[in-house]
């Protein structure tokens, strides 16, 4: 009995005596036997032999909950009805048995719509999608206890798809933290809250699993991907880190995929939110080029170091880099101190600049770098919402976009002059002219239209017409569409 007891101190002293040396060498016991004696693998990670202790994931929840509202919208969609025939031909008896059914079918109707949002003050102010509120005629927020709102929109911004809302009310309200979503790693824990399908709060968990996705969604794409899960009705919920801090705002899902999300970076909002406070929209800097991929070969070709930058492949007119000089070929290395690594980081660097400002542009010319300074002026052709005069381009029933690389590259679009139609609303001027989604507007009343902004001011210029004509592309085919004016 007592032989036996000394061969288990023995054991145990031995496992013991391996546990401590095994975490000396800062590895797991399992690692090191998987190694053998001979074979390690070519990296040992700093943190085999201690890993992240999971956060208390209920507490968690319980603190930053009371700060997540579920957010619904009611649209009015008016519906005209063409007085209607029979089938069965002109001065047919059962003509007016037809026009007496459909005449009894209602003139509008009511579509709802749910997604999620979060406080950002005490005093009511709320983040959300821009489409989870866009074209909505009333707003109401719900929060944690049930108490429910009637919201107002303060300020929109389509491009990045970002929405701030308010609530009134004389109690002070708990709102969220906003954190640094430059610091999030991937691999980081995660954990989203929101309205998926209607049901209410609902918490999901999982890792990041990628930084800086390009979805084509908009010209400032760059998504945060994560694994917790996201469905309809999470739009314009926060993604939070362990520390309780927004990192993301929930606002993406792929079609039938599984465990693929995408959030908005906080840090992207956060430079939006005192402009759409303030303004109700979002005033951006604007250099007037278009950019593509700097390809190998390309690179090569015009002797650009690195294979880094942002090709230019055309300059707009009078715009502010035909002013200072830039030109077509011209491959912009930095903008305003900024290195530029590629085609994506130039908008977004552009647009967060001040209109007026004077930035130097390091464009690489003929195998040389040239600094060239410019003034930035202001980009237009982004109202936002914030109860003003009547957009025109909604008036017509048309949304569009700028024609992005990707864009251009799913589509097979070799012309990125002009404005992809990304919905044609029902009953429009648009849907009655022959709109469809995908087509591109190339002109208007035979003027060019090369991007967004020159499409929204050749609208402004055609508000009195009774007809506008809209030269379009669809598939190999150019055809002319008349539009007429409500």
């Amino acid at each position: 009995m007592m032989r036996k007891s000394r061969v288990a101190i023995l054991v145990l002293a031995a496992v013991a005596a391996g546990v401590v040396l095994t975490a000396g060498l800062n590895v797991s016991p399992i690692t090191h036997a998987l190694w053998g004696e001979k074979e390690k693998p070519a990296v040992v990670p700093a943190a085999a032999g201690l890993r992240m202790v999971p956060v208390d994931i209920p507490q968690l929840f319980k603190e930053v909950s009371p700060s997540v509202v579920n957010i619904s919208t009611t649209q009015v969609v008016k519906f005209n009805r063409p007085r209607t025939r029979s089938p069965f031909g002109p001065q047919d008896p059962f003509d007016d048995f037809f026009n007496n059914f459909f005449g009894r079918m209602p003139k509008e109707q009511k579509r709802r719509s749910l997604g999620s949002g979060f406080l950002v003050s005490a005093d009511g102010y709320i983040l959300t999608n821009n489409h989870v509120v866009e074209k909505a005629d009333e707003v109401t927020v719900t929060l944690l206890d049930k108490e429910e709102f009637k919201a107002k929109v303060v300020g929109t911004d389509p491009k990045t798809d970002i929405a701030l809302i308010k609530i009134d009310t004389s109690k002070k309200l708990p709102f969220v933290s906003l954190g640094d979503s430059e610091k999030l790693e991937v691999g980081e824990w995660v954990v989203a809250i929101g309205n998926p399908f209607g049901l209410g709060h609902t918490v999901t968990t999982g890792i990041v699993s990628a930084k800086g996705r390009i979805i084509g969604s908009g010209p400032y794409d760059d998504f945060i991907q994560t694994d917790a899960s996201i469905n309809p009705g999470n739009s314009g919920g926060p993604l939070f880190n362990l520390k309780g801090e927004v990192v993301g705002i929930n606002t993406a899902i792929i079609q039938g995929g599984q465990g693929i999300g995408f959030a908005t970076p906080i840090q992207l909002a956060k430079s939006v939110l005192e402009q759409l406070k303030d303004k109700g929209k979002v005033t951006r800097g604007w250099l007037g080029v278009y950019i593509q991929r700097l390809t190998p070969d390309v690179a090569e070709k015009l002797g650009v170091p690195g294979k880094r930058g942002a090709l230019v492949s055309d300059v707009t007119k009078d715009g502010p880099a035909e002013k200072a000089g830039i030109k077509s070929g011209d491959v912009i290395l930095a903008f305003n101190g900024k290195e530029i690594k590629d085609e994506h980081e130039l908008p977004a660097a552009v647009a967060s600049t001040q209109p007026g400002k004077k930035v130097d542009v390091k464009v690489v010319r003929d195998g040389k770098e040239v600094v060239i300074p410019v003034t930035i002026a202001e980009m237009e052709g982004d109202p936002g919402k914030r109860g003003g005069a009547p957009d025109l381009s909604r008036e017509l029933g048309l949304t569009v976009q700028d024609i992005t690389p990707e864009l251009a590259q799913r589509f097979e679009i070799e012309n990125t002059k002009g404005v992809l139609v990304t919905a044609v609303e029902g009953g429009s001027p648009a849907e009655d002219a022959g709109f469809q989604e995908g087509d591109i507007v190339r002109q208007i009343n035979r003027q060019p239209v090369p991007n967004v902004a020159e499409f929204a001011q050749l609208v402004k210029k055609v508000r009195g017409d009774k007809t506008v004509l809209f030269l379009v592309e669809r598939g190999d085919a150019r055809l002319f569409l008349a539009v007429k004016n409500k």
